[in-house]
């Protein structure tokens, strides 16, 4: 868990500790899963103990330099190095990439927020079920501006044309936010609109009328962690 909000619009709603545990759960109730707060300097002391794990969303960026952020880059390594499965969402994407050898950098055109249309580029076979465009929500002012060598580009979407990473069988990524449910994101817009300005602001609450394709990537999170157990159609 990266986040390092802590303000009182925070303690309204569930950590994403338990945002990305209910994720999981959609679609495999049995599974269970150990939270780290590693924006607090709390790291698994054996990660080599678990199946995987998933770097969460920050409002922290990946370029601060700060502490916690490099210690977690070490674990990035580490896993990569071993090929153990890792999923990054928004900040763990982007801190994966900028790990592995990738870049950072701001959005040319600002924020991107609101229900997102991600358009796939290719399909690893623990993806293959999604939708060609998969609408996600997503709040980002920072992006992958260069893939990881040998990683390859698994979606675009408007302004970000490296939404979504692979590398080998190990490594699954998305800028978008699957653990996002529509409630928390009009609660989130309207907490930034200032931030947002009332361009952004109006199309994000607009595009809020469609439903997320949640169910859909949280299956795609799940038969990745599986990887050859994951049963066949």
């Amino acid at each position: 868990m990266t986040n390092t909000d802590e303000s009182a619009f925070a303690r309204r709603h569930p950590d994403d500790g338990t945002k990305f545990t209910d994720l999981i759960h959609l679609v495999r109730p049995g599974w269970r899963t150990t939270v780290f707060p590693v924006k607090d300097g709390v790291f698994p002391e054996q990660i080599d103990r678990f199946d995987g794990a998933l770097i969460t969303g920050s409002p922290a960026s990946t370029r601060s330099g700060a502490g916690w952020t490099l210690r977690l880059f070490e674990l990035i390594r580490d896993m990569a190095t071993r090929r153990q499965p890792l999923v990054g969402i928004c900040f763990g994407h982007q801190a994966i990439a900028l790990a592995l050898g990738g870049a950072v950098g701001d959005n040319p055109g600002g924020w991107a927020h609101g229900l997102l249309h991600v358009r796939m580029l290719t399909r690893p076979d623990w993806a293959r079920d999604l939708p060609d465009v998969v609408r996600l929500y997503g709040s980002h002012s920072e992006q992958v501006i260069r893939a990881p060598e040998g990683a390859t580009v698994l979606a675009c979407s408007e302004g970000c044309p490296i939404a979504g990473l692979a590398l080998g069988r190990h490594i699954y990524t998305t800028q978008h936010h699957p653990e996002m449910d529509r409630e928390f994101i009009t609660d989130l817009t309207g907490e930034m609109a200032t931030e947002l300005g009332p361009d952004v602001t109006a199309r994000a609450l607009a595009s809020l009328s469609d439903p997320a394709d949640t169910g859909a990537f949280a299956e795609s999170i799940a038969r990745f962690f599986e990887g050859d157990r994951a049963p066949q159609a």
